[in-house]
């Protein structure tokens, strides 16, 4: 079997050859690129900058030639944008903070204002800056841009659409491009098309758009899941709607090359609850997030991807009633989130992308020694029948050792002999 054989395997519930694998195909399953410029050196790969596909995590591409060493079966496909809305064209080496060399396009802006660095909407350093790199650190925050107190009386839909349209000619023919030319890659495309998360509080304060209206504080949004759910619901509805529409066209372009699509990382746990209720995920979410699935599970042979960290048993069999095939990242040391349990009681219905590792504990501080053994436990628990495809609780952060990334990846190379 090559990647794009054993992914499908395993997303139809089946057992393949081995174990199925997934580093960098989604902006939920990277690496920083603090760690991937390690990576190439420990495995004597061509030392040059690397390129970020997503910087507000400052996640790195995953080359071929690392693709290739660590066996990666996937491989993804990101907007012409980034979350900045700057073109992912032109680029140029940066040096950041923390003494790497990076490759970013030319148009993102950044500006140092006493250690920590400022980024741009669409790299207009004429715009209050929508994102901050904080000193020591190795990702951006959004920088929320609300306009004052939110006037109930006067609140706008389109307000909160802004960042929502029909896709353009120019974008659709990128996308058609982008995902053809991995086409016979022999690894699963994995299709991040956007416009599909439903409050996802990553993009709420719109850090794209130079002058967002509506509601883009964070606190305000979660607060108007409760005080306005009626707005909140016609923000939904339209965005589904939009949603579909350019799903078809994109459909019309890409066929089946495609294999899973990734639909929303709205969070909806905590370490220890849930961001919402049982019957309010089924009242304000679900109808839509089942919208787009049934129109994708109805016109297409993708798979649908939803992200959400944290203790989320309570809502798993609603997440399968919208129609989800996929949940990642499986964060195993949340509550209740215990694997054998999740395996032996939703195994059948949903497929478990992550999982593989603890990032709060194992990875980062853990011993080589525990890194095999839980890899090893949680290999054996989850690849049990397929429905599974290894990578860890979430992105792998820039403070990790090395080494300890190097045991995960040995030890995925050991099951998978």
């Amino acid at each position: 079997m090559n990647g794009k054989q054993r992914i499908q395997t395993v997303l139809n519930h089946q057992s393949a050859d081995k174990i199925a694998f997934d580093f960098g195909a989604t902006t939920v399953t990277g690496i920083h690129c603090k760690v991937i410029e390690e990576l190439r050196e420990y495995y004597g790969l061509d030392n040059h900058p690397v390129y970020i596909f997503e910087p507000y995590q400052m996640l790195g591409i995953i080359e071929d030639d690392l693709a290739q060493v660590l066996g990666i079966d996937t491989v993804g496909v990101f907007g012409p944008e980034n979350m900045f809305g700057v073109r992912q064209i032109d680029w140029q080496q940066v040096k950041m903070p923390w003494g790497q060399k990076v490759m970013l396009p030319k148009g993102f802006k950044l500006q140092d204002r006493g250690g920590a660095i400022y980024a741009f909407p669409q790299g207009d350093e004429s715009q209050q800056p929508s994102g901050v790199l904080p000193e020591s650190g190795y990702f951006f925050n959004a920088i929320e841009r609300q306009k004052g107190e939110i006037d109930d009386q006067n609140l706008r839909v389109e307000d909160n659409l802004e960042e929502f349209g029909l896709i353009s000619d120019r974008d659709l023919a990128y996308w058609k491009k982008a995902i053809m030319n991995i086409a016979n890659s022999g690894r699963a495309v994995v299709a991040s098309f956007g416009g599909m998360g439903l409050g996802d509080v990553a993009m709420v304060p719109a850090i794209n758009l130079k002058n967002p209206h509506g509601i883009r504080s964070v606190a305000e949004w979660y607060m108007s899941t409760v005080i306005r759910t009626d707005y909140v619901k016609e923000i939904f509805d339209r965005q589904t709607d939009i949603a579909i529409q350019n799903l078809k066209k994109l459909h019309r372009e890409v066929g089946d090359t495609v294999d899973v699509v990734y639909i929303c990382g709205t969070d909806f746990g905590t370490q220890n609850s849930q961001f919402c209720s049982i019957d309010t995920f089924r009242e304000l979410y679900l109808p839509y997030y089942k919208k787009m699935n049934d129109w994708i599970h109805s016109h297409t042979t993708w798979k649908t991807f939803k992200h959400s960290c944290g203790a989320v048993l309570p809502l798993i069999d609603g997440l399968i009633d919208a129609g989800f095939d996929i949940l990642n990242p499986v964060q195993i040391s949340a509550d209740g989130m215990d694997p054998k349990h999740l395996k032996d009681t939703f195994g059948k219905n949903i497929s478990f992308w992550g999982g593989g590792i603890d990032t709060q504990k194992v990875l980062p501080y853990g011993t080589e020694d525990e890194i095999r053994r839980q890899v090893l436990d949680l290999c054996d628990i989850f690849g049990r029948d397929g429905g599974f495809v290894f990578s860890s609780v979430h992105n792998v952060q820039a403070n990790v050792p090395v080494k300890n990334v190097v045991a995960m990846m040995e030890a995925i190379k050991e099951i998978r002999k």
